[in-house]
């Protein structure tokens, strides 16, 4: 499994500064939701999440980013955090496919902050997760059975 990471585009409009990213991951939007969403899937590859409130106006707190509030939020789609002195970070998930997923990135700030290169190491953070055997952000993969220890048989497999 690959994802592909486009050419970030970065902005400058007076002392605002706009990154852009275009991240393609090869499994589904609703699966990526957990990773921008939820404190444990930003924490395993983005910064670690002191508070998050789901929801419109819910209090948010990134470690090393800021403090501030849940801008936008719609799930499935949409989440947006607006912190003090980070700025505004925005994931929007699009479908691509039955079995991929876009994530359309923003960060949007004034004055000194994350560089394009500290985003792509993120991002590239983010597919190398999904890429690995516990298929994703907060997915543990089953413990193998002890030897001697009966198992189940496959489906259509004969006993």
């Amino acid at each position: 499994m690959s994802g592909s990471i486009e050419q970030g585009i970065s902005q400058t409009h007076g002392n605002t500064h706009i990154l852009h990213f275009v991240v393609r991951i090869p499994v589904r939007a609703e699966d990526i939701w957990a990773a921008v969403a939820t404190p444990e899937g930003l924490g395993g590859w983005c910064t670690a999440v002191d508070v998050l409130e789901p929801r419109l106006d819910g209090l948010v707190t990134l470690r090393g980013l800021g403090t501030g509030r849940v801008t936008a939020w719609d799930v499935d789609r949409v989440a947006e955090y607006t912190v003090e002195g980070g700025g505004r970070i925005r994931f929007h998930l699009e479908r691509d496919g039955e079995a991929a997923g876009v994530l359309r990135f923003t960060h949007e700030f004034q004055g000194e902050g994350e560089s394009e290169s500290g985003w792509r190491t993120r991002f590239e953070r983010l597919i190398e997760n999904f890429a690995s055997p516990q298929q994703g952000p907060g997915h543990e993969p089953p413990e193998p059975p002890e030897p001697g220890e009966p198992t189940e048989p496959l489906p259509g497999q004969l006993t």
